[in-house]
């Protein structure tokens, strides 16, 4: 094929066309409706939602590199981007806003192909899952509350109050509630979780779609409470130009959608590979994700990211490659071409119910359990993002989880990287406490095995941690080995920790000694003067027996 075949194409084989064609619809009919109803989330007029299954969806089909993913937008994304919007000062007009919505959306792909020009990609995906864990906690309680007011049918007046000040707004108007509406949400919920446990391969958001549909159009429910969406336009989006002014503001709210955005996408992405397809490389789905939010943002878009639930679809109705998404993506314009007028007929509470449904499933107690077990500090992290996005905001939330990470990355690397080394029975050395053999032969020289190369975060705790222990051993030894076989790239640190170890030691009429440091490394470090010095009077030895000697002879 040329070398422009998208990368999901390259050997395409015929026989594929069928099962990518079924997969493409049967996504689209997943995608379309849940996106359109992702789009209320945002505040945005649903049929946002609907151009998001269009062009970013073409694109990550040229550039991505899983071939089953499936991208519009997701729940997260949609909460992130009315957190990012809410900002604007509230003179915006509607047309301004939805400027606005598109611009962040460009801002979004900026951010993200800066993250690709630079390589971050793997940085990025550092974050702690107990921060990805949280902010989807924060982000399904959240949405769950908001759209508790269109599923009972009463008005909701606490823009801005955040999960407690909703929550107890839409309490304290239950008695208002629309019994017609409250029944058409309970339907609709439980059909959605009922064809999930049932009949997964039954499109849950489709049914209840197009059931909505036939109830208002055969009947007049909707004079007895039921609210409908507004109109749907007909027609494809145009271009649009960016809100220059508000760049600035959008900004810090444009990175941390990037940041979720690249998370979820890649996250998908490596959950549906399976073993026969290449790696997903997290560079590759920058770019991919970054072309495809700004096409998003020029035509009418959100902030587009891979979606667990359609990827699902897709992947379980045999989609092959990417042009599953290509089908999806056609799928979407024939709906926003034929079909807007059979879309008003659409309850609000179908859509609210789709959005419950999807982000109550972002909330999983049992991980918060399973992080108190294994870490502790994971698990504050997790609840400390999760206790800031109801309190204060889900874009405050991944700013301070990311800190956090950071936090906790650093914590991790600043650590002593030295373990004792022991005698291993039957001859030999090892870390293992277990294969060690109980001997007190090796009592006059203290033995350690370096972990790897040595940075400014762990370089002082490593030599502290080794001085510590030569010192307060007890008779005092006469020499201290350091096993360095690990030791990959010799960096200014290591040997500055070399030259300390060996001047404090000697002050406490200790000796130094580095054993087994590669061929490699040696090289390197002769560039420093005091090695060559401190290898000349035999200071490094090829092995730890040979170091062991050199350092009993003083």
């Amino acid at each position: 094929m040329p070398a422009w075949t998208p990368p999901t194409l390259r050997g395409y084989q015929r026989g594929w066309v069928r099962y990518d064609v079924l997969a493409g619809i049967a996504a689209g009919t997943v995608v379309i409706p849940q996106a359109m109803a992702y789009a209320t989330i945002a505040g945005l007029p649903v049929e946002v939602g609907l151009y998001t299954c269009m062009l970013p969806m073409l694109v990550y089909a040229a550039l991505g590199g899983s071939r089953s993913l499936s991208i519009s937008t997701t729940s997260t994304i949609a909460v992130l981007t009315a957190s990012a919007l809410a900002v604007l000062p509230d003179d915006r007009s509607a047309d301004e806003l939805l400027r606005d919505a598109f611009t962040l959306t460009i801002l979004v792909g900026l951010a993200l192909l800066l993250m690709r020009l630079f390589r971050l990609g793997s940085l990025v995906e550092q974050i702690s899952p107990a921060t990805m864990i949280g902010v989807k906690t924060g982000v399904g309680l959240t949405v769950a509350v908001s759209q508790l007011p269109t599923l009972l049918g009463v008005s909701g007046d606490s823009e801005g109050e955040g999960f407690f000040g909703k929550l107890g707004d839409t309490l304290s108007k239950l008695d208002d509630a629309n019994a017609v509406t409250v029944v058409v949400s309970a339907v609709a919920i439980g059909i959605l979780y009922l064809l999930r446990r049932v009949a997964p391969q039954v499109p849950g958001p489709l049914v209840v779609v197009a059931g909505a549909i036939l109830l208002v159009a055969m009947t007049d429910v909707e004079q007895h409470g039921l609210a409908l969406i507004e109109q749907v336009p007909s027609g494809l989006p145009t271009p649009t130009m960016p809100m220059w002014g508000d760049i600035g503001v959008l900004m810090p709210g444009a990175a941390a959608i990037a940041i979720m955005a690249f998370m979820e996408t890649v996250i998908v992405a490596r959950a549906q590979r399976q073993r026969s397809e290449p790696p997903i490389d997290s560079d590759q789905e920058l770019l991919a994700n970054g072309v495809a939010a700004l096409a998003g943002g020029l035509s009418q878009s959100m902030p587009p990211a891979g979606g667990f639930s359609q990827s699902a679809v897709n992947q379980r109705a045999g989609a092959r490659t990417q042009l599953a998404g290509v089908v999806t993506a056609v799928l979407a314009v024939l709906v926003a071409l034929f079909l807007g007028p059979v879309l008003d007929d659409l309850p609000e509470a179908i859509l609210a119910a789709m959005v419950m449904v999807a982000v109550l499933g972002l909330v999983h107690p049992a991980e918060f359990t399973r992080l108190l077990r294994i870490d502790r500090a994971e698990f504050w992290v997790a609840v400390a993002t999760a206790v800031i996005g109801l309190t204060a905001g889900l874009l405050l939330a991944v700013g301070v989880g990311v800190a956090l990470t950071l936090v906790l990355v650093l914590r991790a690397v600043s650590q002593s990287q030295v373990r004792p080394v022991q005698p291993r029975v039957g001859g030999g050395w090892t870390i293992n406490p277990e294969t060690a053999e109980d001997t007190t032969a090796y009592d006059d020289v203290v033995l350690f095995h370096l972990d790897g190369g040595l940075f400014t975060g762990n370089a002082q705790p490593t030599q502290d941690a080794i001085f510590a222990a030569a010192i307060e051993r007890d008779p005092r030894p006469v020499a201290v080995v350091l096993e360095a076989a690990a030791v990959g790239k010799v960096t200014t640190p290591f040997l500055d920790v070399l030259e300390g170890l060996h001047a404090d030691l000697g002050q406490e009429g200790i000796g130094f000694v580095v054993a087994a440091l590669p061929p490699e490394a040696a090289e390197a470090a002769r560039r420093a003067p005091w090695f060559t010095d401190f290898e000349t009077d035999g200071l490094v030895q090829p092995t730890v027996d040979a170091a062991i000697e050199r350092g009993r002879r003083g």
